[in-house]
C-alpha cells in the first residue's frame, strides 16, 4: 500500500491492472484501517479514472458470489448514493413499474448509508428475506420478473472496508463502484449520478463495458431524475438536457420527495406510489425514472412512448401486483 499511496499523493493515476491488484489486496484484508482511509480520501479529493474504476470493478467481480440471470437479460436501476437528499426509494419503486411492464429487473442494493431508507431497508420493511441462491432468484424472476440482490450476500470483499466507510460518513469510491458490481452483470442499466463529472465517467465506463445504458443526473445534485430541475441523460446514442415540461410533467419541490424520518415512513410512501396513491410529485418522479430505464432497453422508442408504457404499468395495477408477487415469493 505504501507504494500505491506514495504515487497517488503525487497525483499519479493507476493503470487498470494496478487498480485491480490494489483492490484484490483490499478485499483480502491486507491493509489496516488507516491505510484504507488514506486511500479513500485520495479518491474523495480527486476524480477517479475509467481505467481505475474498471480495474477496481474487475477485482470485486472476481471475488463475488456469482449468479447467472443472463437468460433474462435484466436491467438494474440504481443510483450512486451519497447525494445527501434523503429521498424516498425512487429507483427501487421504478423497478417494480418496469417489471410490471414486462421487462426483467435485477436490482442490486444495500442498506441506506446517507439516507434513512436504502433499497434493502425498504425490502425488509416488506418482510423480504435476502438470498443468494440461484434457485431462489430464478423462482422470483420467473414468478414476477423481479429479483433483489442484497449486496453484502454477493460481495464478501466489501467487508474489509465496511468499518472505514462507516467511520468516514461520506461518499467514497465504493459508492462509485456499487452500481458497477451487480453480481449478475445485467444486460442493461439505468444509472443515476450526483454530478456531471460522474455522468461523464460512467458514460465512458459503460461504453467500455458494452452494455445498454442510460446515465442520468438532475442538475441540482440528485442521483436520479428528481424533476426538481433540468436533468441530463446520456445513452449510447445521444445525450440531452431535458426539463420536466419536455415530458409533460410538472416541476417538483425538494420537500415533496422526502423519504421521511424512519424506514417505516419511507415504506409507506413506496406503497402509496405503487398503489396509485402517491402525490403527483412522487408519482411523476418514479415514472420518469422508469421511463428512461425502458428507454435504455428499447432505445428505438421515444422518451414519451416509454413514459406511456411506465404509466400503464402503474395505472393498470401491474406494478403493485408485481410487488405483491415479489413479496410472496421472497418472504
Amino acid at each position: 500500500m505504501k507504494q500505491y499511496l506514495s504515487r497517488l499523493f503525487q497525483h499519479e493515476t493507476l493503470s487498470e491492472e494496478e487498480a485491480c491488484q490494489l483492490m484484490t489486496h483490499i478485499t483480502a484484508g491486507d491493509y489496516n484501517d488507516a491505510q484504507l482511509a488514506a486511500l479513500l480520501t485520495v479518491y474523495r479529493m480527486r476524480d477517479i479514472t475509467v481505467d481505475e474504476l474498471t480495474g477496481f470493478r474487475q477485482a470485486l467481480l472476481t471475488t463475488r458470489i456469482p449468479v447467472d440471470l443472463s437468460a433474462y437479460r435484466p436491467i438494474d436501476i440504481v443510483g450512486t448514493g451519497g447525494d445527501g437528499k434523503n429521498t424516498f426509494n425512487i429507483s427501487t419503486c421504478a423497478c417494480f413499474i418496469v417489471a410490471g411492464a414486462g421487462y426483467p429487473v435485477a436490482k442490486h442494493g444495500n442498506y441506506g448509508a446517507t439516507s434513512i431508507s436504502g433499497a434493502s431497508n425498504v425490502m425488509e420493511q416488506h418482510g423480504v428475506r435476502f438470498s443468494n441462491r440461484q434457485a431462489d432468484l430464478e423462482r422470483s424472476m420467473e414468478g414476477c420478473g423481479m429479483v433483489y440482490l442484497h449486496a453484502p450476500l454477493f460481495n464478501p470483499g466489501m467487508k474489509a472496508v465496511g468499518p472505514v466507510r462507516k467511520a468516514l460518513q461520506t461518499r467514497t469510491l465504493f459508492n462509485l463502484l456499487g452500481p458497477l458490481v451487480n453480481p449478475c452483470q445485467p444486460a442493461y442499466q439505468l444509472l443515476g449520478v450526483a454530478d456531471l463529472r460522474q455522468l461523464r465517467l460512467y458514460t465512458n465506463t459503460l461504453q467500455r463495458l458494452g452494455i445498454g445504458f442510460a446515465v442520468v443526473n438532475s442538475l441540482d445534485g440528485y442521483d436520479e431524475i428528481s424533476l426538481t430541475d433540468e436533468f441530463k441523460i446520456c445513452t449510447k446514442g445521444y445525450e440531452s438536457i431535458l426539463r420536466p415540461a419536455d415530458l409533460g410533467l410538472t416541476k417538483a419541490m425538494a420537500n415533496e420527495l422526502s423519504g421521511g424520518d424512519t424506514p417505516e415512513a419511507a415504506a409507506r410512501i413506496f406503497d402509496n406510489v405503487l398503489q396509485g396513491k402517491g402525490t403527483q410529485a412522487q408519482t411523476d418522479c418514479v415514472l420518469a425514472n422508469a421511463a428512461f430505464a425502458i428507454l435504455a432497453i428499447e432505445p428505438q422508442k421515444t422518451a414519451e412512448e416509454c413514459l406511456l408504457i411506465a404509466r400503464e404499468s402503474l395505472d393498470s395495477g401491474k406494478a403493485w401486483n408485481t410487488l405483491r408477487k415479489f413479496i410472496a415469493l421472497n418472504a
